[in-house]
């Protein structure tokens, strides 16, 4: 999908459902505030942003490629038993392919199939949610697991190997999520990817209505906003750090919290947020604000 159309398709559901201008400013400020990034440029009032093309010069060296290929050749005699043994798992708990195959946004524009192990039933009829939850899917008996360690994603390695991927960068985004093609490789993991770690039990506290919408207007834009503040600032060291830390799960969520906690301010009364599975202190403020009856100052944000 192209941006043009992706960004008609964005205005158009701001059309059907508008909240105030107050509403898009604050989004803004707290985009602006949760993720402080250079090198990018504003194009709709619904905070979709486009990348800039000017990049770290680590971002796309040949250093950068010869590390990947390293890293992978190097791990895969530790990570072979792994992937036989999740690869086993799948194919005795539930019918279907061993490995999901999907069509997803690589550098500059080129689509390539991403592998994983599948982690929901397989789909013979009709396609999968656009944008998952852990309500809204059917997964496997052994898919929970797999996503909550991010084990689905090791079959992603050979993705690296072919080119396709780095082992840190943007994660590539399905056609119609993407609105600006990659300058560089797309990252098994990556800032964006700690900070949604938990993207999918988050989002299953938006009503169902909301899903879309919230998705495309909040979190696709803060999930660029990551992406090109790692491409523009992106080092040997920043790409090692994010390598261990999500290997050892250090996952923050504070960014999503406060996207949700945001828009649910803007919707005033007219939007009900369910119980957080994740933490009991996420889950005391949340109804708090998705019920109160006027906007919130700086003041009383802070106090939640």
């Amino acid at each position: 999908m192209s941006t043009e159309s992706y960004l008609h398709k964005a205005h158009e559901s701001v059309k059907m459902d508008r909240p105030s201008q107050r509403n898009a400013a604050d989004r803004d400020e707290t985009l602006r505030r949760m993720l402080p990034v250079q090198k990018l440029r504003l194009v709709s009032s619904s905070t979709t942003y486009l990348f800039r093309k000017n990049l770290s010069p680590w971002s796309s060296s040949q250093s950068k490629r010869t590390f990947d290929c390293f890293c992978v050749v190097s791990m895969l005699p530790l990570l072979l038993p792994i992937f036989l043994l999740v690869g086993l798992g799948v194919r005795l708990t539930s019918s279907g392919p061993v490995l999901f195959l999907q069509r997803r946004m690589g550098r500059n524009g080129r689509s390539f199939t991403i592998l994983k192990f599948r982690t929901m039933e397989h789909a013979v009829r009709g396609a999968h949610q656009p944008v998952t939850t852990c309500g809204n899917q059917r997964f496997t008996p052994v898919g929970p697991f797999l996503r909550r360690w991010k084990l689905d994603e090791i079959p992603q390695l050979f993705n690296v190997l072919l080119g396709q991927m780095s082992l840190v960068g943007p994660r590539p985004k399905l056609p119609e999520h993407a609105i600006s093609s990659l300058p560089c490789r797309p990252g098994i993991t990556g800032a964006a990817t700690i900070a949604f770690a938990r993207e999918e039990s988050i989002l299953d506290r938006v009503p169902e209505r909301d899903l879309e919408n919230f998705y495309h207007e909040v979190v696709l834009p803060a999930k660029h906003r990551l992406d090109a503040d790692y491409m523009a600032n992106a080092t040997f060291l920043s790409d090692l750090k994010l390598i261990v830390d999500s290997v050892l799960r250090r996952w923050d969520s504070a960014i999503l919290e406060s996207l949700l906690n945001s828009w649910a301010f803007g919707q005033g009364n007219r939007v009900q947020l369910s119980g957080n599975r994740e933490s009991e202190s996420s889950s005391a403020r949340v109804p708090l604000v998705a019920q109160m009856d006027h906007r919130a100052t700086p003041e009383e944000v802070r106090a939640l």
